[in-house]
């Protein structure tokens, strides 16, 4: 009786598949072809298949083709149903749909593979990575110059005769490769060893360790920057004026050096310093609420010659006022010894290498920052002391002396249809020794910046710059003059990809 009712239910569901067209005289199709799959697929067993059909045929009459010798009596709660009989005519019978043709039994059927149960592949660590990059093309003129031979130690493409140069070109390789690590690579396409020549040359090549996951406390390992100046953490590629400011590079020039650091910043302050550079304030990155490590103290690329890292620890935070307007303050601090390399100079006629002491002189600054970003108008301003390697005035030792420089830049922000722009004027000042040039000569700077950059386009930014020079030392060549007064332009174009 069970089976006999579970036919019935799986006709009913049948014929409203097939439709209310069903005839057993036009065979219909889909009903015929219902009946049959269920059949291959186990679903039904040979008999119940026969029943059904039968059943169909009781529902709607006898057919022309086929007669039927036994009928299906309704159910009876006290008596089972017997199974019907089928006689065929000499009429052709009715046809069914072929059987499906597969390899697989009745019992168990072949199915397609299932694509969404697969698990997706684990990316490699290498999917991680993003490529991008700038390069700054120049153009300089000196217009005219009083005193010595003009030199410009973070700004290799001023020079007397030359024009046309590739200030950087940098491609950078970066990424989170898993969970707890992050890779920062980047060289400069067109660094200088020194010598005048150009070549590949390092400058990152870093590993973040991630110690939560949050990624609020990293520990960066390699050859990074030194968290010392707002102005020198500020990407090159995100700066107004076209070169970092003596008062504050010399304390690392180049930016970079080899050694460790521990950055935290809560999670909200990551994002503001993200926020800061992706509504184009020109912020510095993110290096921390908390910064301190240590470092080779040597400068970049450059292999300790003490053994005796430098210390240094850095705190800074952007405060964001109610009207969205965005203000950051830090101050930072190293100690260490640094040695400083020489060569012999010749002093009214007799030539002879200073002296220095064995394991380096004391080299260490405090210096502060603070920051109002353009929202339109901004101001930068820092300013640092301290004492570090000086050669002495009658050039016979190379001893610690004070030093003490800075900055001040007001700037302002628009953009229209016609683009991006940011017009700045930068004073600046630095008196005290430069500790990264050979015999580490006593350097005196004063300088005002006017200028305007002018980005139609995301991709390519155009700064035009007049630079004037109060007073300058050529660090590079002994006895160490200074030129008086000098007046320069410059132009850059940038490419961002």
């Amino acid at each position: 009786m069970r089976r006999s009712l579970s036919c019935r239910v799986l006709l009913a569901a049948a014929l409203v598949v097939a439709g209310p067209s069903f005839s057993t005289e036009a065979s219909n199709p889909a009903l015929l072809k219902l009946l049959k799959v269920l059949k291959d697929r186990g679903t039904l067993t040979a008999q119940e298949y026969d029943d059904l059909v039968a059943a169909a045929q009781a529902e709607s009459g006898p057919a022309p083709s086929v007669t039927a010798t036994a009928t299906v009596a309704p159910p009876s709660p006290a008596t089972p149903v017997p199974a019907p009989a089928v006689q065929p005519s000499s009429a052709k019978p009715v046809e069914t749909a072929a059987a499906p043709t597969s390899s697989s039994s009745p019992s168990s059927p072949a199915r397609p593979a299932d694509k969404s149960a697969e698990k997706p592949k684990a990316p490699k660590w290498y999917d991680q990575l993003n490529l991008r990059g700038y390069t700054q093309f120049r153009y300089h003129s000196i217009l005219d110059r009083d005193g010595a031979e003009l030199n410009v130690p973070n700004d290799r493409s001023v020079a007397e005769n030359n024009t046309f140069f590739i200030r950087r070109g940098r491609i950078i390789l970066s990424g989170d490769v898993s969970e707890h690590l992050g890779l920062y690579v980047q060289p400069d396409l067109n660094a200088s060893p020194g010598s005048g020549d150009f070549s590949v040359q390092l400058r990152d090549l870093y590993g973040d360790v991630y110690l939560d996951k949050a990624k609020e406390y990293r520990v960066r390992i390699g050859q990074s920057k030194v968290p010392f100046g707002w102005s020198n953490m500020q990407s090159s590629g995100n700066r107004g004026p076209l070169e970092r400011v003596d008062a504050i590079n010399s304390a690392a020039e180049g930016e970079r050096d080899l050694g460790a650091f521990f950055y935290w910043a809560p999670d909200e302050i990551r994002k503001r310093y993200a926020e800061l550079i992706k509504l184009g304030l020109k912020g510095s990155g993110d290096y921390g609420v908390v910064g301190f490590g240590a470092y080779s103290g040597q400068g970049l690329n450059k292999l300790d010659l003490n053994d005796t890292p430098h210390v240094i620890a850095r705190v800074s935070y952007p405060f964001q006022f109610s009207n969205g307007q965005f203000f950051e303050a830090g101050v930072q601090a190293y100690s260490g010894r640094f040695v400083s390399g020489t060569q012999a100079i010749t002093v009214g006629g007799s030539s002879f290498i200073p002296s220095t002491r064995v394991g380096g002189i004391t080299d260490e600054r405090v210096g502060l920052s603070a920051v109002w970003y353009p929202q339109p108008f901004g101001i930068e301003a820092e300013w640092n002391v301290g004492r570090g390697p000086e050669l002495s005035p009658g050039s016979r030792s190379i001893g610690a002396e004070t030093l003490h420089g800075g900055y001040v830049q007001l700037a302002y922000k628009d953009q229209n249809k016609l683009g991006h722009w940011y017009p700045f004027a930068r004073w600046q000042y630095y008196s005290g020794g430069r500790k990264f040039a050979v015999n580490a000569p006593h350097s005196l700077v004063n300088e005002l910046d006017f200028g305007i950059e002018w980005s139609p386009w995301t991709p390519v930014e155009f700064t035009l710059q007049y630079t004037h020079t109060f007073d300058r030392t050529n660090t590079r060549l002994a006895p160490y003059n200074d030129t008086t007064s000098a007046d320069r332009i410059s132009l850059q174009a940038q490419i961002n990809y």
